[in-house]
């Protein structure tokens, strides 16, 4: 016998299921409402002193200052900022765990490493683009080399005796490609972060790197390094008398990098929208403008849909970047 179906049954059912999903949605709701109740961390996967590292505290001012809320930022150096990544993609999805990131960590690596321990995509919540930038290739301001072309000239008579040191995917890739394109072979000495090299290469134990500029410039400003050229496609207004490299006689050369906010998946999506909203504004602030204006990046906002598409076009250039350069993942 089948029993007649009251004609108040799906009424009841929607009402019920509204009633759960509201149930569901309020704690969500109220918890990012309350957003930030707590200090936030921003884990930067390279070392202090990093162009990384200077963005995320000049950020960190900012919220802060913004939120009432203490933003500790913590650093986990090392392995091309796997380890920092992987810590991020496996804490609390609340808002209080952000990942200060590169095209490094989330448009290189998949293609540089058989395993990074994290998924760039679906382990992460987008944020939004936060800056852009160029590299310079330099070398001990001691250096015998005080051009591009005598640096070349230097690596082709004696193949392989020259080093080059990075501690990004960025630095990495971009010594690739100068031998590369170059013509050259140069030992690639690998390390944690790029501050890392930069010291040997002022100890005098590497020949020479190509840094992103917030860690770079300094160093050429105080005179102990010296700058050959700048990776970009134009000269950069922070150094307008350093020739491009493709000027410098190294035809097609141009790279740059970019940094990004992420925090892990199932971050609520208002906690989602209050964090762009407090790195859009952060962006703006003074400690953010002194940086750009010190390193030679530029501020570049987007919505989390726009982090995404980017990223998505990004992985797809450094693929291509890295499968040119021959770099086998290892």
């Amino acid at each position: 016998m089948i029993a007649a179906r009251s004609p108040h049954a799906r009424p009841r059912r929607t009402l019920l299921a509204l009633a759960l999903a509201t149930s569901l949605a309020t704690p969500l709701l109220a918890r990012a409402q309350a957003y930030p109740a707590r200090p936030i961390t921003f884990v930067v996967p390279f070392a202090a002193g990093s162009a990384t590292d200077m963005l995320a505290r000049a950020l960190a001012q900012s919220v802060g200052a913004d939120t009432k809320q203490t933003v500790i930022v913590e650093n986990k150096a090392g392995a091309s900022g796997m380890p920092a990544t992987q810590a991020v993609a496996r804490s609390a999805p609340d808002g209080y765990t952000v990942l200060i990131a590169t095209n490094t960590t989330h448009a290189a690596n998949e293609h540089l490493y058989k395993k990074t321990g994290y998924d760039a995509v679906k382990d992460f919540v987008p944020l939004t683009v936060l800056a852009r930038g160029g590299q310079v290739l330099v070398v001990n301001s001691g250096s015998p080399y005080r051009s591009v072309a005598e640096l070349v000239a230097a690596a082709r008579k004696a193949p392989g005796k020259l080093t080059f040191g990075s501690g990004s995917a960025s630095s990495r890739v971009a010594g690739e490609m100068f031998q590369q394109l170059s013509g050259t072979e140069i030992l690639h000495v690998p390390y944690k972060s790029n501050p890392n090299a930069i010291t040997d290469l002022l100890g005098g134990q590497i020949d020479m790197m190509i840094p992103d500029t917030g860690t770079g410039v300094p160093h050429v400003r105080s005179g102990k390094l010296r700058a050959l050229g700048v990776s970009t496609h134009k000269r950069l207004p922070l150094l307008p008398d350093v020739p491009t490299i493709d000027e410098a006689g190294v035809k097609g050369y141009d790279m740059s990098y970019w940094f990004a906010a992420y925090v892990p998946a199932g971050t609520p999506a208002p906690v989602v929208q209050r964090l762009n909203e407090l790195l859009h504004a952060a962006t703006r602030s003074a400690p953010a403008r002194a940086f750009f204006e010190s390193s030679g990046t530029e501020a570049h906002t987007t919505t989390s849909d726009g982090l995404a598409a980017f990223q998505r076009a990004e992985t797809q250039k450094w693929g291509r970047i890295i499968k040119a350069a021959g770099i086998e993942p290892e």
